[in-house]
């Protein structure tokens, strides 16, 4: 049987069409579930674009941040990480490759509270509340498993295109 090209060429076409629509419905299932209040943001003003944005780019940065502590990848955390929050996990999936460890999240979403936007609008500070499952592993092994209530302070810039995790420190709290 032997196809014409511009039949040959719509196949394929609607070929990468459905594997693209597929691979962005995974990427918005798997990302986190985040909220972002706002409350007592200021000085600034938030636009409505960035209200949107920072919470869905912060969610694609734990997306990433799992999967390259998963699977010891520092690369990943090129996307959403700048500054000492990615200087900081680079170091952690460095020291997790030299140990054979590998960390794995089992995120149960995050609340974001602004708590500042500066004037220029070149920085966000927010508090984040994120309930997660941990778990660490050597080889495929669990050798520690932990439920999580977290409290991050972040500090969030815009980049080119998106907002980037510039610092992002944690406070455990066990529940």
């Amino acid at each position: 049987m032997r196809f014409s090209r511009p039949l040959l060429f719509f196949l394929a076409f609607f070929i990468c069409v459905v594997v693209v629509r597929d691979l962005r419905v995974l990427a918005k299932e798997s990302a986190p579930r985040v909220q972002l209040h706002i409350d007592n943001l200021g000085p600034r003003e938030i636009e409505d674009l960035t209200s949107k944005s920072v919470p869905r780019d912060y969610a694609l940065a734990w997306q990433t941040m799992e999967r390259a502590l998963a699977e010891n990848r520092p690369g990943l955390l090129d996307g959403y990480f700048t500054g000492l929050a990615k200087q900081d996990l680079t170091q952690r999936v460095n020291a997790q490759i030299k140990s054979g460890l590998r960390t794995r999240y089992q995120d149960g979403g995050h609340k974001l509270e602004g708590i500042f936007y500066s004037p220029a609008g070149d920085v966000m500070e927010l508090r984040d509340h994120a309930k997660l499952d941990m778990e660490v592993l050597d080889g495929g092994k669990v050798i520690h498993q932990e439920s999580l209530n977290l409290e991050y302070t972040v500090m969030m810039t815009p980049g080119a295109d998106r907002w980037l995790v510039r610092e992002l420190q944690a406070t455990t709290t066990k529940p």
